[in-house]
C-alpha cells in the first residue's frame, strides 16, 4: 500500500515541487514510472530534474509520456543514452492520439539520429505533413537525401530537379536511382525479368511487383489461368492490368475479387453499373462511393451502411489535408459514408459543423466528435453516452477542451448505467456529500474518480489513504493539502520501523484546508 499511495502522489496534479523532486530519490525508484511517465505537466524545476536523472529508467519514462506536452519530451532529444533516444522518436502510445514534436526537435533527430532511430520516428506520426514537404529544401545533404528515400512528399518534378541540380552528388545519385527504380516499375518487360520463370517464389519482392508494378502480358496470362483466388485478386487491382481481363474478372465466383475491381480508377462505365447490381452487399458499397458518380445514381445503388467501428486515433497533422471543396460536398451528399468522410475532416467550416453535428446517422456525429477540434458540447456529451467503441476510445472524448462539465453532477449521480455516472465526477460542483456517496459506489471505476475529485471531504479522503483500494487514486486528489504531500514520503518510509497508516500525517497538517473540500 505504501508504493500505491506514493504512486499517486507522483501523478498528484497539485503536488508541489519539492515533493516531486524528493520522488525522484533513489529509494522512491518504484513510482519513477509514473511521476515521469504519467503526469500530464511539470513544474519547470522537475521538468529539468526528470531530463538530467542519472537513472535511465526515470528519462525513459518520460520519453514514451502520452499525456505531457511534446515540447516537455523533446527535452530529450540529444539524451545520452540511445534506448532515450530510440523511444522519444517512437509513438508514446497506441491507443492514444500523438501530438506532433516540436520542429526543432525533428530537426534535430534528422541530423543526428542513427537508422533505427530515425525508423521509429519515421512512423511514430510525430511528424507534421508540413515538415515532410520541405524536407527536399533543408541544407544539409542528409537531410535531402531521406527525402528523396522517402521522407519528403516530392513530384515528379522536384524530384528530377534534385536529381540534376542538387550540389550534393550522393542526393543526385539517390533521386537519380529513385527515377530509375520508378521508371522500372512501369517496364513490364524489367518487372518480368525481376520475377524470374514463372511461376515466381512467394516473397515480399515478388508480391510486391504483382501488386504493384507494370505487369507483361505472360505474367498477365500466368496469373488469369491460376486457380489460386489471390492471383485473381492481384489481377483485380493491379493498374496494368488488361481491359479483356478486368472484363472477365467481372463475374467471379468470389466477393473480394470483385470488390477489388470496384476501387480501380479506370473502371468502366458498363463495369461500374454491372458491380452496382451486385449481389454482394459490400461489392455494392463499394461502387456506391466511386467519385465520378452523381448524387442520383448513388442513391439508386442498394448498398449497405454497417455501424462505425473506427474512430481513431488520428494524426491529421501527419497527412494531408483533404479537399476543402471535396469535403463539403461529401458533408452534403445522401450518403452516410461520405458524410462520415466530411465528417472526420479536422478542417471542417463551423456551418458544416453545425449541418453534421445532427446529422440522423450515428456514424456521422461520433466521427465528428473525435475528430474536429470544436464540436458542439452536447454532441460530445451525446456521442459519449451512446458510445459503441472501446471504453478507452470513448473516455477520449471526455478529455476534449469543449466537453460540458458544470451541471453534471445533477444530471448523472444517480444514473443507472456505471459510464454515465462517471460523468457526474467531471462535475467541478460535485457537491461534497456526493462525491462521499460516490467513493462507496458498486464501480471500481467510479469509485476512484470519487476518492480523487477535489470536492470529497477531507475526513473521508484521510480514511482513503489508508484503503487498499482507493489509497493511490486518493494520493492523485489535487484536494490534498501540500503539508500533507510533504509528510506522506517520510511517514511511509522504508526505513520506518512502525507500520504506519498513511493517515497518520500529524493532524495540524490536515488542518491546513480541510474547509476548502468539504470538512467544517
Amino acid at each position: 500500500m505504501r508504493i500505491n499511495v506514493l504512486t499517486g502522489l507522483a501523478v498528484n496534479p497539485a503536488a508541489p515541487a519539492d515533493v516531486l523532486l524528493r520522488l525522484l530519490e533513489p529509494e522512491h525508484a518504484e513510482v519513477w514510472p509514473a511521476l515521469a511517465g504519467r503526469r500530464a505537466s511539470f513544474p519547470e524545476e522537475v521538468a529539468a530534474a526528470v531530463v538530467a536523472h542519472p537513472d535511465v529508467r526515470v528519462r525513459k519514462a518520460l520519453a514514451r509520456n502520452a499525456f505531457v506536452d511534446p515540447e516537455v519530451r523533446g527535452l530529450l532529444v540529444d539524451d545520452s543514452e540511445w534506448i532515450v533516444r530510440a523511444c522519444l522518436a517512437g509513438r508514446p502510445d497506441r491507443h492514444r492520439p500523438v501530438r506532433p514534436l516540436p520542429d526543432g526537435v525533428i530537426e534535430r533527430m534528422l541530423l543526428t539520429y542513427d537508422h533505427d532511430c530515425l525508423s521509429e520516428l519515421y512512423s511514430s506520426g510525430q511528424i507534421p505533413y508540413r515538415v515532410r514537404q520541405l524536407l527536399h529544401r533543408h541544407p544539409a545533404a542528409s537531410v535531402r537525401r531521406l527525402a528523396v528515400r522517402g521522407w519528403g512528399v516530392l513530384s515528379a518534378d522536384q524530384l528530377a530537379e534534385l536529381a540534376a541540380d542538387d550540389p550534393d552528388p550522393e542526393v543526385r545519385s539517390d533521386a537519380r536511382e529513385s527515377i530509375r527504380h520508378a521508371s522500372e516499375a512501369d517496364d513490364a518487360a524489367a518487372m518480368e525479368r525481376a520475377l524470374g520463370p514463372l511461376p515466381p517464389p512467394l516473397n515480399h519482392g515478388t508480391t510486391h511487383i504483382l501488386v504493384n508494378c507494370r505487369l507483361s502480358r505472360a505474367v498477365v496470362d500466368w496469373l488469369a489461368g491460376s486457380p489460386d483466388v489471390d492471383d485473381a485478386w492481384v489481377l483485380a487491382g493491379n493498374y496494368s492490368t488488361p481491359p479483356d481481363i478486368v472484363e472477365s474478372l467481372l463475374g467471379h465466383p468470389e466477393a473480394k475479387v470483385r470488390l477489388r475491381l470496384a476501387a480501380r480508377a479506370d473502371l468502366p462505365p458498363a463495369a461500374v453499373r454491372l458491380l452496382a447490381r451486385d449481389e454482394d452487399a459490400a461489392v455494392r458499397t463499394a461502387v456506391s462511393l466511386r467519385p465520378e458518380l452523381t448524387e442520383e445514381e448513388r442513391a439508386s445503388i442498394d448498398y449497405v451502411v454497417e455501424r462505425d467501428e473506427y474512430f481513431g486515433p488520428d494524426e491529421h497533422h501527419a497527412r494531408q489535408a483533404p479537399d476543402p471543396a471535396r469535403t463539403a460536398a461529401y458533408a452534403r451528399s445522401g450518403h452516410p459514408l461520405l458524410r462520415r468522410l466530411a465528417a472526420s475532416d479536422p478542417g471542417l467550416p463551423a456551418e458544416l459543423v453545425g449541418l453534421l453535428a445532427h446529422d440522423e446517422d450515428e456514424g456521422v456525429r461520433l466521427r465528428l466528435a473525435h475528430h474536429h477540434p470544436a464540436p458542439p458540447a452536447e454532441l460530445l456529451l451525446d456521442c459519449y453516452l451512446a458510445h459503441p467503441g472501446p471504453p478507452h476510445v470513448r473516455e477520449l472524448l471526455t478529455e476534449h477542451s469543449g466537453f460540458p462539465r458544470t451541471g453534471l453532477a445533477a444530471r448523472f449521480a444517480d444514473a443507472a448505467d456505471p459510464a454515465a455516472r462517471r460523468l457526474a465526477l467531471l462535475d467541478p460542483g460535485l457537491a461534497p456529500e456526493t462525491a462521499d456517496r460516490l467513493t462507496r459506489d458498486t464501480d471500481e471505476e467510479v469509485r476512484a474518480g470519487a476518492a480523487r475529485h477535489p470536492r470529497l471531504p477531507a475526513g473521508r479522503l484521510r480514511e482513503l489513504l489508508d484503503d487498499s483500494a482507493l489509497c493511490e487514486t486518493a494520493a492523485a486528489n489535487p484536494a490534498l493539502p501540500p503539508q500533507v504531500m510533504r509528510a506522506l514520503p517520510d511517514l511511509l518510509a522504508l526505513t520506518d520501523p512502525l507500520d504506519r497508516p498513511a493517515s497518520a500525517v500529524p493532524e495540524r497538517a490536515w488542518r491546513t484546508n480541510g474547509e476548502a473540500h468539504g470538512d467544517t
